[in-house]
């Protein structure tokens, strides 16, 4: 089946700011179809220097607080890498990736549908970890 993913436009990058670049994060996040008990927060991480680019690290940690356990044992945090570029014309947008904690696989938001059970996977197994300790 052909996964269908809806897209935001990116800033470009001689109009990308931190926050600006957050605040984007947080509008893609909004597409991702996750049941409404999930909630997130967002937050800037640190900006990397590359010889061609700068990168912007942000997370968004995700839980699933509930009435009898409003604080969760777990949660599950999604990287988000945000690119501008160096050499590229800063009329052109950035360019955007996410991994999953835990994972080394690299997603760009307009060609991977995301997938909620990534994040129960990453709660479940935390879970797990820790009634074995």
């Amino acid at each position: 089946t052909k996964c269908v993913t809806r897209n935001i436009q990116w800033t470009t990058g001689n109009n990308f700011t931190v926050e600006r670049g957050r605040q984007q994060i947080e509008e893609a996040v909004s597409t991702w179809e996750v049941h409404e008990s999930w909630l997130h927060w967002s937050e800037f991480l640190r900006e990397e220097e590359l010889k061609y680019s700068k990168r912007y690290h942000y997370r968004v940690c995700w839980s699933m607080p509930t009435r009898r356990k409003p604080i969760p044992r777990a949660t599950a945090s999604v990287y988000f890498v945000i690119e501008v570029s160096k050499i590229k014309p800063a009329t052109l947008p950035v360019e955007v990736f996410f991994t999953l904690e835990s994972s080394e696989l690299i997603h760009r938001p307009e060609q991977c549908q995301f997938r909620e059970k990534w994040l129960k996977d990453i709660i479940e197994n935390k879970i797990i970890l820790m009634e074995r300790l």
